[in-house]
Order: C-alpha cells, then structure tokens, then sequence
C-alpha cells in the first residue's frame, strides 16, 4: 500500500466515523438553472449555508469536540475565528455542556459577534486578523487551562467537513467532473479531497482563493506552507495567513487546482446565488461560485457537470451596498468611461446618440472651461468585449475617451467625488490609503502626518468588514519631503499614490 493511499485511507476512515448529525443537518444539493445557462454547464449548489449556524464549521467543531475526555470537558474549550468557526464552538459547546471562549478579530462582522454570544460563548475581540486572534487564543490556553479547537488543522475537524463529500456523492450518483471548494486554512477541501479521491478520484477537486488571501496558492507553488505578509479582509470567512500542516500535505495530495479570484468576481458570484437561491451569501460563502465561473471561462468545452459549494450565509447587512455596487463590475457588465466633449449646444445630445440604446448608469459631469467638459458615466453593457468596443466607437466618433472600469481610484472614490478642480497655491498629491476599520485609525494617521502637510482632499466609505478605503489630497512642502516619506513608511497602511492618475487629472 503506498503513502499516498495509506493516508487517505487513514482519512477516510476518519470521515466514516465522523459523528456531526447531533447538531448538523444534511444539507441539500440544488441545481442553480440560471448559472447554469450562462456557463452552458450543469451547476449544482452544496448547502452549507442552510446550517443551523449559516455555515458548515459546525461539522468539524462539533466531532472534534465530542472526543474530548471528560478532565477536558471540566477545563472548558478555547479557538480562534472570524465567526463561523466560533459558532460551531459555540453551539456545540452548548449541546455537550462545555464552556467554551471564543478569540475574534475585531474586524470581525457583528452579525457573527451576537451569533457566538447568542449560543452562549464567551467572546474576546483582539486582533485585525485571524492570526493575531489565533495567538491571543494559544496564550490564554497556555495561562488558563483551555483545550484548544483548531479551526482547520486538526484530522478531526478535517474529518467532519469530509461528511459533506458523503453527502454530496450520496445525493449526486451520477458523473461529476468538478467540485469547487472555498479555501481558508485547508480543513474543508482537506476533508472533502480526501473522501472524493479516496473513492472517486476520477473528480476534479478545484480550490478557489480570494487573489489578496491566496495562501494555500504560494504554499502549494512553493513546495511548503508559506505565510503571507497581509491577506484581504472582504471574505474574512477565508482570510488566513498560513494554512495548517496537516491540510497542506493533504491538498497536495488531493487538490487538482487552485484558482483566484478577485472582490468583484466574489461580489459578482453573491448577486448570482441569489439569483438561483433568493439567499444572500457572505463573501467566504460565494467564493467557490466565483471560482467555478472562473474555471468555466478559461475552460469552455463541452457541457461539464460542476458543483460548488456555498459555505456560508452570516452577511453583514451594511456590506450588502458594497457588493452590489462592485457586482456589475465582477460581471463585467457596466462600463466605467471619462470621456471630453465639446462645451457647446447640442453636445450633450450627440455624447448620448453615441452611447446608443445603452442604459446609462451613472452620469456625472463638469464645467471644465469654455470649449470642454468632462463627463464621468457608467454604461450598462453585456461583456468586457462590448466595454472595449464601446470605447473603440466613441473614439472613432472623436470623443477622447478613457476606460476606467478597472481602475480601483475611479470606481472607489472618484465616482463618488466628481466636482471639478480645486484652485490653490502648491502641488496637490493624491494618495489611496488603505485603513483598518478600527477605531483610532483616522487619529493615528492624522496624528502622525508631518504638522505642515496640508489635507486638501479626504474621502472615505464604510464597506461593511472590509478594510476602510481612504482617498486623501496632501500639499507637502518640498522641505517636508524627507519627513513625509517616513511617515508614509512607518505610518502601517497600504497606499498608493495617485497624482498621475489621468482620471484625477480630468475631474479632480
């Protein structure tokens, strides 16, 4: 029998065993019929976010926990998570009588904060991120005792998210080519891959990343587990710096693929589960979806039969403006467009007979001087090839055009800025920050900007969980230079500079 067997077998046997349905439901297997028609493909959805806690943690956490020996019990349970983990913790602490704390980021969405409490879990915030969380908790385990929970490193955690493959090949009998699974830690592609391959290795197994969290991604390129500098909170349910030891060797052995995907993809992926559902996924939730599209598009023979899974439902409802606003962009189906016209009688008109029969969704325009303007407008369009279309026609038609529809400045803070430019003595910089969303973020950097950089220009809005967006104009003294580098150095936040941004140019 070789390694490779030994261990899977071993896993296998695990997952046969795994005891979840005490807390656990089988959740169902429904085909999604619009996807489905988009990507000429047979899509079918694995429930997990119809859970009793919105998300299949609790498979893991519950038969991870009812191992535990009794002098165990007596101590009480301790994890780490940004919130679906915890409510796994948290519930099956409650059926099997355990106390159980609970360390979460405190970037972590309130709906997952009162979900843990409800369930009777004592919460402690600490932390931007899963892994400063996860410290916290290890400390607090080795000072007072806990036994600690591991989110995804653990066979028998491992094991209970394995239960869903069971459960996926029992109600699916017949081909499938591909399943899609969210990556984290590891622990849910770990214990699906290692079921579907033990007796069904002829499937595809495909992880799919958020492309600013992709850690299993560089530690599978790399050969080893890798630790990323920073990872991106939007799908905090996945935000993980480094995956586990454990669930790295298994994917190894069991993942065929990995694929990325970006914030408007994942967006894009949430307006299409609710299209076939009429549920609101988290972004964690949607991940595998947007993969599976991914995959499809750079895949497009045959009529393969695909099956993601959705992972979870625990949604702020103030993120839901974001992902609205950003899931047309994710579909590639509005054009974001800085296009000069001529100041005179009748322009207006022309720019719109150009246009055509496309829908216009958004409009912003500015007196710029007297023989042009810049107008600022979004135009609903089917496909990325009709927006490049579209800007080849205005262009022929003798409108200066510029495409922003990938440009992160325009569709986060310019749209929402568009007045005109500001007349002042000395240089405006524009800078793109990113902020934690954390009380004493705006203090600090205030704080710490050299007393005689002017602010000119501050833009900010809340995106729910995600890291605050900052779009900030600085005058900076040319004897401030050296002293305004090492703020921006030492300051912690990500930025980029933007002065040269032709789109700020044109409206700022």
């Amino acid at each position: 029998m070789t390694a490779r067997s030994e261990r899977l077998q071993t896993y296998l046997d695990r997952i046969l065993r795994a005891r979840v349905y005490d807390v656990a439901r089988e959740t169902p297997l429904e085909r999604a019929p619009r996807l489905s028609a988009r990507l000429e493909a047979e899509v079918w959805l694995k429930r997990e976010d119809t859970q009793p806690v919105f998300s299949f943690k609790i498979r893991g956490a519950y038969n991870r926990m009812r191992k535990l020996t009794e002098e165990e019990k007596q101590r009480g349970v301790i994890c780490s998570s940004a919130g679906n983990h915890a409510q796994g913790v948290a519930l099956s602490a409650r059926t099997l009588g355990i106390r159980a704390c609970i360390v979460m980021p405190s970037t972590t969405p309130s709906i997952k904060v009162d979900a843990v409490r409800n369930f009777g879990g004592e919460v402690v915030l600490h932390g931007d991120s899963y892994h400063e969380a996860q410290a916290e908790a290890k400390r607090r385990m080795e000072e007072e005792g806990w036994v600690y929970v591991h989110p995804y490193d653990d066979p028998e955690v491992i094991a209970g998210q394995g239960t869903i493959a069971m459960e996926l090949m029992r109600q699916h009998d017949e081909h499938i080519d591909a399943v899609f699974v969210p990556v984290g830690g590891g622990g849910l592609i770990s214990g699906i891959g290692a079921y579907l391959k033990a007796l069904y290795p002829e499937i595809r197994i495909v992880g799919v990343e958020p492309a600013d969290a992709a850690s299993m991604s560089a530690s599978l390129l790399a050969g080893h587990p890798v630790e990323l500098t920073e990872v991106g909170l939007f799908a905090d349910g996945v935000a993980v710096k480094k995956v586990g030891d454990n669930t790295f060797e298994l994917c190894r052995e069991v993942v065929d693929e990995m694929v990325t995907v970006d914030t408007d993809a994942i967006c894009a992926a949430i307006k299409d589960v609710f299209e076939d559902t009429r549920t609101v996924m988290e972004p964690a939730g949607a991940l595998a979806v947007a993969g599976c599209k991914a995959w499809r598009r750079k895949n497009p023979e045959g009529s393969p039969v695909l099956v993601a899974l959705t992972c979870g439902a625990n949604m702020n409802f103030d993120r839901l403006r974001h992902v609205a606003e950003r899931a047309e962009f994710g579909e590639e189906r509005e054009a974001l467009l800085a296009v000069t016209i001529p100041e005179e009688p009748g322009s207006f008109r022309a720019f719109c007979d150009a246009i055509g029969e496309r829908s216009i969704t958004e409009f912003n325009y500015r007196f710029s001087d007297a023989k042009e303007a810049h107008v600022f407008a979004g135009i609903q369009v089917r496909d990325f090839e009709e927006s490049r279309e579209l800007v080849d026609h205005l262009r022929e038609q003798g409108y200066e055009t510029l495409n922003l529809t990938g440009d992160e400045f325009a569709k986060l803070h310019l749209r929402h800025l568009v007045g005109g430019h500001a007349r002042m003595n000395g240089e405006e910089r524009l800078f793109r920050f990113q902020f934690p969303e954390r009380p004493g973020a705006l203090s600090r950097f205030l704080s710490s900007l050299p007393s005689d950089c002017n602010i000119t220009l501050f833009h900010y809005r809340n995106q729910g969980a995600d890291i605050g967006r900052v779009l900030a104009g600085l005058q900076v003294p040319a004897e401030s230079e050296m002293a305004f580098r090492r703020f921006l150095e030492t300051l912690g936040f990500e930025y980029v500079e933007e002065s040269g941004n032709p789109a700020a140019e044109l409206f700022l």
